[in-house]
C-alpha cells in the first residue's frame, strides 16, 4: 500500500511539473518568480532594465526602474499577477501596462497604446 501512495506522489508531482511549463519546457515567471533585471524595449525607444523584486511563485511584489525608460516606465513601482496578466503600476496605483506570457517574455501595450516587450534576465551558464 505504501508503494502505491508513493507512485500516486510521484506521478501527480510530475504532472504539477508539467502544468507548470510553458511550451518551451521551462518554468514559468509565476511559479519562478520574477526577481531579477528584466528587459523592457518599445519600438523607436531605448530599452531599460527593470528590477523586480518577490520570491519564488510571488504574485505581486516592487519594481524600481533604471532611468531611459520608454514612455512613463520610469515611474513604475509595483508588478502584480492578475486574470489578466502582469500589471505594472506607479505609486498612485495607475496602471502603466497589462503584459500576457508568450514565447518566453511578457508582450502587450502600455496605457497609452505603446507595445511593449519585457524580457527575462539571462540564465547564468551551466
Amino acid at each position: 500500500m505504501t508503494i502505491v501512495r508513493v507512485a500516486g506522489s510521484v506521478l501527480a508531482a510530475l504532472w504539477l511539473a508539467g502544468c507548470a511549463t510553458g511550451s518551451t519546457g521551462s518554468v514559468t515567471p509565476v511559479e519562478g518568480g520574477m526577481s531579477g533585471r528584466w528587459l523592457l524595449a518599445a519600438p523607436n525607444a531605448p530599452s531599460c532594465g527593470m528590477n523586480f523584486s518577490g520570491g519564488p511563485g510571488a504574485r505581486e511584489g516592487r519594481l524600481a526602474p533604471e532611468g531611459g525608460c520608454p514612455g512613463r516606465f520610469f515611474m513604475s513601482r509595483r508588478w502584480s499577477f492578475g486574470s489578466s496578466g502582469l500589471s505594472i503600476v506607479d505609486d498612485d496605483g495607475q496602471t502603466l501596462a497589462t503584459l500576457s506570457y508568450a514565447n518566453g517574455r511578457f508582450e502587450g501595450q502600455a496605457a497609452g497604446g505603446l507595445p511593449v516587450t519585457l524580457t527575462p534576465p539571462a540564465l547564468p551558464p551551466g
